[in-house]
């Protein structure tokens, strides 16, 4: 990437605490209507997304905006535990304020992870500013593999040196971040839980990317999501990808949004 890209950083205030949130500029796109939102993974932040959101920016050529959930990264502490809905909820919840912060008019929300469901539960609440949605290794429903996931990860940050991982994103939140994972996913009360009526309700554009080694959750996931679409949907699986494309294989998941974008 030979583009030059000038980051902004932006604290956003919320009835619940304040988000930290970054902006990526690339040159020439000072007038664009349109910004991609990013929405991060359930142990995630702005600086775990490490250079990708610039190279997204300079290579679509439009703004980019990540910012860091309540609880998580350089935002303030989340008072609770994460309920139900937090997937859907925070479309109405940090996602809304940052977009009124930051007074952005046309939005193409792209999520990893958990992130991804909650880009699709977010378009549809958005209207007359979503222009099209990206998921990126989304989860749709809780299999066998998602909870093996999950409970084999847990396990791994028991050691000491995992652990620190999260501290150096999230400081003294990175507690309440793991258990928020962990808890939550492998709660039986969350066995049932799926993006269904999400899917059903997103009437934009949709692409749905997925790696065929993804350790949480097997291809049944965009299939279902493909069955259930009320709108125009794109599925691209990654030949010898896991979980997280934007650091196996960078450069096509680039591309394939590159891709997708044009023609929306």
């Amino acid at each position: 990437m030979t583009s030059n890209c000038t980051a902004t950083d932006h604290h956003v205030d919320t009835p619940e605490g304040t988000l930290f949130a970054r902006r990526w500029l690339p040159d020439g796109a000072e007038g664009s209507d349109t910004t991609i939102i990013l929405l991060h993974d359930s142990l995630g932040s702005v600086e775990l997304w490490r250079d990708f959101p610039e190279n997204l920016a300079i290579r679509l050529g439009l703004p980019v905006v990540a910012y860091d959930r309540l609880g998580f990264g350089k935002s303030d502490a989340h008072q609770g535990k994460l309920h139900a809905d937090f997937i859907r909820d925070e479309a109405c919840a940090g996602l809304s304020r940052v977009i009124a912060a930051l007074g952005l008019r046309e939005i193409i929300l792209c999520g990893h992870s958990v992130g991804g469901g909650m880009a699709i539960a977010g378009g549809s609440q958005f209207p007359g500013k979503t222009r099209a949605v990206i998921a990126v290794s989304a989860q749709a429903f809780v299999e066998d593999r998602t909870v093996e996931g999950v409970s084999e990860a847990k396990r791994a940050f028991e050691a000491r040196d995992q652990f620190d991982r999260l501290v150096r994103y999230h400081g003294d939140k990175a507690r309440w971040v793991l258990d928020a994972w962990t808890e939550t996913w492998l709660s039986p009360d969350r066995a049932g839980w799926t993006l269904d009526d999400d899917v059903r309700r997103l009437h934009y554009p949709l692409l749905v990317i997925h790696g065929d080694r993804d350790e949480y959750a097997s291809e049944a996931h965009p299939q279902r999501i493909v069955s259930l679409s009320a709108g125009p949907i794109k599925v691209a699986i990654m030949g010898d990808c896991g979980h997280i494309p934007q650091r196996d294989a960078q450069s096509f998941l680039l591309e394939l949004i590159k891709e997708f974008i044009s023609k929306t």
